[in-house]
């Protein structure tokens, strides 16, 4: 499949312009700022139509930190559009449908133009979607359509925010709106729920008082915890030897990190299982001969006015839990909230009647286990469709000049060498993001591990990049060697 077509269309699609000349660091940091500030005042604006008191999403809440968005603001889409034009694109390619080389000026406009075609018609789409399932409650049916509009408005803005960035600033608008949702998530959280539980705690008095104004920050420390975990999982790597067969003493090395597909895996693993929990919403207004059905898949009932997931299969793999229980803070404590994970139980419907009381216990092991198959699953998948394979590799490395060290410069041998370590930190590097997560999650770490997670990757990579940056800036002749 061409993309000639694309020629007719990209004429339509706004686009922005690129620097005349290249910005210093400190431009491109002042750009930065600049695109910060206006994603913050998106953020914090909700659309005119909608209610915010009735803002609720225990189920949305890990794929509005993912996705770097705030459900019923102008920004409720968030980066998603970008994300899933980019996941589909990146699949139909890697599959062969469409076969297109991006070192081609040409061609490489035309699939930038479709993938800002397909962001924007997510956009829409999921702005309708959002509306229409009730996740974003509209103070009447009348302002649907308008509330529509202004989600899709914003999301469509966020598109042209990530292009802006994309080429003024210092990295690309996906990571710096991740990490910028994240570190308010967790600076919001502490102000908004930990500090007042503390001084509630304090307030109570007793010989308890202070153990309980402690464990308050108690989802502040696992956040830490996670964070200094990920610090030191993103540095551990095992390092190839490398050298190139036309020149004699050029060498280097090849990294395979132990987080070789990053946090890919669980991002996959987590949007569907949370997904699913949304997609199977239908099913609570089946009666009738498939009512028992509809129950073992997904058992939801009305609370507070709308319906809330709480028995099922979709239930069991879900890592929410019914309200007021689902964090630590909402029930006063860790002591009472492990209490329920131990003491309680939930409903499972059997198809040919009757019902099954399934402890919360076991909810919290069946969601951990399915979210590590599934980020395996995901790491495997994933590597094959992106041509980070040890074969796909291993031709890289040939059709490019190296070899490693003491072996024949045969991609076979190459791919054989590479078989030893790649399927291995594939495997544990999805089940270590994948635990990691579900720890996080269960904990209620502030900003959640995901995020946790996806933030000290992008500042990790900001990090090397700046150095990099400062490193051209101070020898403008290691820019020239390089590229």
């Amino acid at each position: 499949m061409a993309l000639e077509f694309m020629d007719k269309i990209a004429p339509y699609i706004p686009s922005i312009k690129g620097p005349a000349k290249p910005l210093s660091l400190r431009e491109k940091m002042y750009w930065t700022a600049g695109i910060i500030a206006v994603y913050f005042l998106l953020y914090n604006i909700y659309a005119i139509g909608v209610n915010p008191t009735a803002v609720t999403q225990p189920l949305l809440q890990l794929i509005s930190i993912i996705f770097a968005a705030k459900v019923g603001s102008l920004i409720t889409v968030g980066i998603g559009p970008i994300v899933l034009s980019s996941i589909i694109l990146q699949l139909v390619s890697g599959s062969g449908i469409i076969k297109i080389d991006l070192n081609d000026i040409t061609n490489k406009s035309r699939w930038q133009a479709m993938q800002k075609l397909f962001a924007i018609s997510i956009a829409v789409i999921e702005s309708l979607i959002f509306v229409i399932s009730g996740y974003v409650p509209v103070a009447s049916p009348s302002v649907i359509g308008y509330v529509v509009l202004q989600m899709a408005i914003g999301a469509i803005i966020i598109i042209f925010l990530d292009e802006i960035m994309t080429k003024y600033g210092i990295t690309s608008g996906i990571n710096v709106f991740i990490a910028a949702g994240v570190s308010y998530a967790i600076v919001a959280g502490t102000f908004s729920i930990l500090i007042p539980e503390a001084i509630a705690a304090i307030q109570a008095g007793g010989a308890a008082a202070p153990a309980n104004a402690l464990m308050a920050f108690g989802p502040l420390f696992f956040a830490v915890i996670i964070f200094l975990v990920s610090i030191y999982a993103y540095e551990m790597k095992v390092e190839l030897p490398l050298s190139f067969e036309q020149l004699r003493g050029i060498g280097g090395r090849l990294p395979i990190p132990f987080l070789y597909v990053s946090v890919l895996p669980v991002i996959l693993a987590s949007s569907l299982e949370l997904s699913l929990t949304v997609w199977f919403r239908f099913l609570a207004g089946i009666h009738g001969t498939f009512a028992g059905l509809a129950k073992f898949i997904a058992f939801y009932q009305p609370v507070g006015g709308s319906l809330q997931l709480s028995g099922g299969l979709a239930y069991l793999i879900s890592p929410t839990f019914p309200l007021p229980y689902a964090a630590p803070y909402g029930i006063g404590g860790y002591g009472a909230y492990f209490s329920y994970l131990l003491t309680h139980t939930s409903e499972l419907f059997l198809p040919w009647g009757g019902m099954l009381l399934i402890p919360e216990w076991v909810h919290v092991l069946v969601y951990i286990g399915v979210l590590l198959v599934l980020c395996v699953i995901f790491g495997k998948f994933w590597i094959e469709m992106t041509g980070q394979s040890p074969k796909h590799l291993a031709e890289q490395l040939g059709s490019t000049g190296w070899q490693i060290p003491g072996f024949r410069r045969d991609p076979r041998i190459i791919e054989n060498v590479l078989n030893k370590y790649i399927p291995n930190v594939t495997v544990l590097g999805s089940l270590f993001v994948g635990f990691l997560a579900s720890i996080a999650t269960l904990t209620g770490a502030i900003g959640t591990g995901m995020g946790i997670l996806l933030t000290v990757g992008i500042i990790y990579m900001v990090y090397q990049q700046l150095l990099q940056e400062n490193l051209y800036e101070t020898y403008p002749i290691l820019e020239k060697i390089t590229k």
